[in-house]
């Protein structure tokens, strides 16, 4: 799922007050991580996810890997936290931004 901008934006304001709810561990991203990330996509939607110190390059690859395999996508990330959405198939509580232009005030 692509966002635009304002999409990020809205999601990103919305996320700011949540704590991570599924912290990843010394053993890094197992399957039930990924058991774990999904249950809480489908649950909240929106979800922090907190990745261990390592380093970016590999941070990066794991937080790729989370949102090709729970098909999620990526709003932001902030130091060790990545901030994921996933908007449910039936329907959905948060009310995205339409994509388009709007007129600047």
């Amino acid at each position: 799922m692509n966002l635009t901008a304002r999409q990020r934006q809205y999601l990103r304001a919305e996320a700011h007050h949540l704590k991570p709810v599924v912290l990843l561990g010394q053993h890094g991203l197992t399957e039930a991580v990924l058991a774990e990330i999904e249950q809480a996509l489908e649950t909240h939607e929106l979800i922090k996810v907190r990745v261990p110190g390592v380093e970016r390059d590999e941070k990066r690859e794991i937080i790729e890997a989370i949102t090709a395999q729970t098909l999620s996508t990526l709003v932001q990330t902030v130091g060790h936290v990545a901030v994921l959405f996933r908007p449910r198939a039936s329907y959905s509580d948060f009310n995205l931004p339409r994509p388009g232009n709007s007129p600047r005030q």
